[in-house]
């Protein structure tokens, strides 16, 4: 069992920055492709990257390509999303995953075993 804890949300200014961290507690994670989705309000959840174990291979929505960037240390079981240039669109609740049974990183959340809890991300103009 891997446990997912997300922070760094909060309110944003348009235009602005935020990284958002999600620690692993349990299992190892390092054979683990870990993903950011998020879901705006009242709408279905999305993907917005992923990265494999390795850090060496990374996939992310056209949404925020460009202006995303995933990252991970396994020394620490942390994964990051730096997000630069932020839209109002980008207002979500922001979910870390991990799947345990692909090694390259999936866009689909059905694939994904484990999920935090979430971090609201608002962003003002």
């Amino acid at each position: 069992q891997v446990q997912l804890v997300e922070s760094g949300g909060g309110l944003m200014q348009a235009g602005g920055s935020l990284r958002l961290s999600c620690a692993a507690s349990g299992r190892t994670f390092t054979n683990t492709v870990l993903g950011w989705f998020r879901q705006p309000p009242g709408k279905e959840r999305e993907f917005v990257a992923a990265i494999n174990w390795s850090g060496g291979i990374t996939a992310y929505a056209d949404s925020v390509k460009g202006r995303c960037t995933i990252s991970r240390d396994n020394a620490k079981n942390t994964v990051y999303l730096q997000m630069n240039s932020l839209k109002l669109e980008d207002t979500a609740v922001y979910y870390c995953a991990g799947d345990r049974q692909r090694w390259t990183p999936s866009t689909n959340d059905y694939e994904y075993d484990y999920w935090g809890q979430g971090t609201q991300v608002t962003v003002s103009s």
